[in-house]
């Protein structure tokens, strides 16, 4: 627009007008280009930021230097070895035993005591040696002991004497809370009326558990 040469008619005026907000127009989207770009700048730092302050705390987490920092479960209170928790110690058995998850279990049917040369089957007491004897047989093929039994039921017979409770306790002391073995298990004691096998006075079954070392 040749300026000396201006004359101030509507139709110029109109022209200016139109040229100055076409400006105006084109540096507004200018400043917010610009200002989107320092932003997205100013964004990207900061998540790089929180990247390396993230990474920096897994590290000192795996390296057990920050074992206070709890993000979800710790993976320094993971790595610490669960333990079997024992409740309520009586005279011959616990009143209540916790097993911590990831603990591996074993379950042994219903045993009970075998016939002798004489086809005798004992008394209690005897029949609960030698069906806790056929339990660590088993157990110990596996790999476990008598010290992973953490449960035990009994379902007992009366003989012509009755109910004999103590005899079974006298075969089941020589199993648990002893010098070898001073673990014992939480337990049931029942009576019934009946049990599979002639010459039966107890069945025993059990459970083991034990924690990955």
């Amino acid at each position: 627009m040749d300026i000396q040469n201006f004359k101030f008619t509507r139709s110029n005026l109109l022209k200016l007008a139109v040229s100055i907000v076409i400006a105006l127009i084109v540096l507004l989207v200018f400043v917010v280009i610009s200002s989107f770009y320092r932003f997205s700048g100013a964004v990207s730092s900061i998540a790089t930021s929180v990247v390396s302050q993230n990474s920096q705390i897994s590290l000192e987490i795996r390296n057990g230097e920050a074992a206070n920092i709890v993000q979800g479960p710790s993976q320094a209170s993971s790595e610490m070895p669960a333990e079997i928790v024992r409740d309520g110690e009586g005279n011959y058995f616990y009143t209540s035993i916790t097993i911590p998850p990831g603990a591996e279990t074993m379950y042994l049917s219903g045993s009970g005591a075998r016939p002798k040369a004489d086809d005798t089957w004992g008394d209690m007491k005897q029949q609960t040696i030698d069906t806790f004897e056929r339990f660590k047989n088993t157990l110990e093929s596996n790999g476990w002991s008598m010290r992973d039994i953490v449960q035990v039921r009994a379902f007992a017979l009366a003989g012509e004497d009755g109910l004999d409770f103590s005899g079974f306790n006298e075969g089941y002391s020589e199993f648990f809370g002893t010098t070898g073995n001073p673990n014992k298990p939480v337990r049931s004691f029942v009576e019934v009326k009946d049990l599979v096998v002639d010459g039966w006075l107890v069945e025993i079954e059990v459970r083991a558990a034990r924690v990955a070392e």
